[in-house]
């Protein structure tokens, strides 16, 4: 199957091309951003070697369902989607924090927790807890905006607000579109048997000032999901909660010896690794969508998305 390792894409108008762990973005005529959606995968902030058939398009389609069902109480940069892979948006400046929020005592916290700290970017997690544990209100826990190839790293609002990362005014702003996004997701997730476990929300400015919602919402890749059905039993057994999350392929990778430290190399993935990782993907998205999922035709995958892409922004310049 055809997969999206890169694009080089030379659209009109264009400005500039940004190109983070997963996905690419272009800058057209200092007015909009294309983003595009590979199909790497990104793991402890290392890009894989091989790629995932239809990551790229699942990711798109869940954060556009999802922006779409949120914009009633934050605004977001998204304008359309011309290509499965693609979204096109608002030009924005990012905030250089993302915004992670957490319900449950899982992932990066349970393991700052399990290693002893009680304090997780500023907020003191109370004792007595046990991994998965429901916290008794979410806690934002923002982490810096690493470069690529560079590790995020955890950060306090004090420290936010000291360096001036982010102005006291404006982080308000995020605080708060995060907390509602948060509460809106957990509704969401709810109707579809799930429960919305942790996640990370990104923001910009765009150029009339105005704070909105960018990037990816709700997706495997930003978010970690349980399903609710058995969570009160299995946690009250010491069980592993059943999650649906990029989480199962980090599990793979810490148990093949890889967590993105120095020296360590990354296992190989077989051909049938990549398949399965690729269904669970696709598991992802009609589990939390509760639609089936159509595949894009993969047969001259950037040959497809440069013609739609082109397409738009053509009718959109005689528009």
């Amino acid at each position: 199957m055809n997969t999206i390792n890169e694009t080089n894409f030379n659209f009109p108008e264009q400005k500039s091309v940004y190109k983070g762990k997963v996905r690419e973005v272009y800058n057209i005529n200092d007015e909009l951003l294309v983003m595009i959606a590979s199909d790497r995968l990104s793991a402890f902030d290392v890009i894989m070697p091989r790629q995932i058939p239809f990551k790229g398009q699942i990711l798109n389609q869940i954060a556009t369902k999802m922006m779409n069902d949120t914009k009633d109480i934050v605004p977001n940069w998204l304008i359309a989607n011309p290509d499965e892979n693609v979204a096109v948006g608002h030009l924005c400046e990012p905030f250089k924090v993302e915004m992670v929020i957490r319900g449950y005592l899982s992932g990066h916290a349970a393991r700052e927790y399990l290693s002893g700290k009680r304090m997780l970017c500023g907020v003191l997690m109370p004792e007595g807890m046990q991994e998965n544990d429901k916290f008794p209100t979410p806690i934002i826990t923002p982490s810096t905006k690493a470069a690529n190839g560079e590790h995020d790293e955890d950060i306090s609002r004090e420290e936010i607000l000291a360096k001036g990362i982010v102005s006291k005014e404006d982080y308000l702003v995020l605080e708060d579109y995060t907390r509602k996004l948060f509460e809106r997701g957990t509704e969401i997730a709810a109707k579809r048997g799930l429960i919305l476990v942790d996640t990370k929300y990104e923001f910009g400015k765009t150029k009339d000032g105005k704070i909105v919602l960018i990037d990816e919402i709700h997706t495997p890749d930003s978010s970690r999901y349980f399903y609710n059905e058995g969570y009160k039993e299995r946690q009250e057994k010491g069980e592993k909660q059943k999650q649906l999350s990029k989480e199962f392929v980090r599990q793979w990778l810490i148990a093949n010896g890889f967590q993105g430290k120095e020296g360590q190399e990354i296992p190989e993935m077989s051909d049938e690794k990549i398949i399965e990782i690729s269904n669970r993907y696709i598991e992802l998205y009609e589990q939390i969508t509760g639609e089936a999922f159509i595949k894009g035709n993969t047969t001259n995958i950037l040959e497809r998305i440069e013609k739609n892409v082109t397409n738009f922004l053509k009718n959109k310049s005689k528009a």
